[in-house]
């Protein structure tokens, strides 16, 4: 997993791996869909904060074995592939394939994880590399074939595309290998002369050269491997994130009455028949019980609502509201109030932990 990008254009203090998505860092989305091919072990190449990164991701992923390498200078993807390589070096054999996934990505679905690693292993191909079409956003690098169609390199995201012939794939970043070759051909890039950097993609033209197979698989959807680099991408991504996660909740018998103004957590959960009215915000590890009404224009965080309770035009936090309940209109919940079941509370009350009542 290669999360070690410095983020710059992010302008944040924040590690870019943790800037949050929906209630979640960016690389826990990566992460889940990586977990989906059942990976033995995952390293993560992370930059400068690396104890800060991989204390968050720990508390958050802790059914995958992760392990965290530093990459203490920017010197670029195949770099960052090598040193990843020397978290695996006591865990791997020859004939084990690695699978190298961008960290900023977290639209990436897990059954085009899933369905790389099954084409490479079908393929049995040296490499097999995640393409998509030219329009894809981002400055990817085009796949070059040669006159048998066999794919001979990556070009460079600068590259005048009439070097690539009428080739209309591009390669997004996120490729699977034959460990055996990996390291090898790593050792055989030399650093590009403009940057200094070494490219990981060079090594599809080192191991075509020695007369390795290699494979493509063509993604179906553009978004699901767009990159986030900067502030408007990640608003971008937490729009597409929420109208995956509302599409889910949706098809599990949760009624919105306008998903355009409905936002909900990835982290949060609802029982069946529970209706959202719009302007409804839920977050953290909010739990909703069946039939409840949410709304319009309440903000509910890390808060259990009981079955069948009624909340309207309520901001609640770390609040227990309990079933049968009606709160509101205009109702302020404090950390740790708590609604008695049946309770019907008024509009424009105020609830704290210490007394009990407004």
């Amino acid at each position: 997993m290669l999360a070690a990008g410095s983020g710059t254009r992010m302008r944040s203090a924040r590690p870019k791996p943790l800037h949050m998505l929906c209630g979640q860092p960016m690389l826990v989305y990566v992460l889940d869909a990586v977990a989906a091919a059942k990976p033995e072990r995952v390293v993560v190449v992370v930059g400068q904060n690396v104890e800060q990164v991989s204390k968050k991701l720990t508390e958050v992923s802790p059914d995958l074995a992760l392990d965290f390498v530093e990459q203490r200078s920017p010197s670029g993807t195949g770099d960052a592939a090598s040193i990843g390589l020397t978290g695996l070096e006591d865990d791997l054999i020859d004939d084990d394939d690695v699978l190298v996934v961008p960290g900023d990505t977290p639209l990436l679905r897990a059954d085009t994880v899933t369905a790389l690693v099954e084409h490479h292993r079908i393929t049995s191909a040296a490499a097999t590399l995640l393409a998509a079409t030219r329009g894809a956003r981002g400055g990817y690098g085009t796949v070059v074939r040669d006159r048998h169609g066999r794919i001979s390199r990556i070009g460079a995201p600068d590259d005048d595309p009439a070097d690539a012939g009428t080739a209309d794939e591009v390669a997004v970043g996120l490729y699977c290998f034959r460990r055996s070759l990996l390291a090898p051909a790593l050792r055989r890039i030399s650093p590009d002369d403009a940057s200094g950097e070494i490219r990981l993609d060079e090594v599809i033209a080192v191991l075509h050269e020695t007369g390795h197979p290699i494979e493509a698989l063509t993604v179906a959807d553009h978004l699901d491997v767009a990159g986030v680099n900067d502030r408007l991408q990640l608003a971008e991504a937490e729009a597409e994130l929420r109208r995956r996660t509302n599409r889910r909740w949706l098809a599990a018998g949760v009624t919105m009455v306008d998903p355009a103004r409905t936002c909900i957590d990835a982290t949060v959960e609802l029982a069946p028949d529970v209706t959202l009215f719009p302007g409804t915000l839920l977050q953290g590890r909010t739990v909703v019980g069946e039939g409840a009404e949410i709304g319009p224009d309440s903000h509910l965080v890390d808060c259990a609502v009981g079955s069948g309770a009624t909340v309207s035009k309520t901001m609640a936090q770390d609040a227990e509201i309990g079933p049968g309940a009606v709160v509101g209109p205009f109702a302020v919940l404090e950390p740790g109030a708590q609604i008695p079941p049946g309770v019907h509370t008024g509009p424009f009350q105020v609830f704290r932990a210490d007394d009990g009542g407004p």
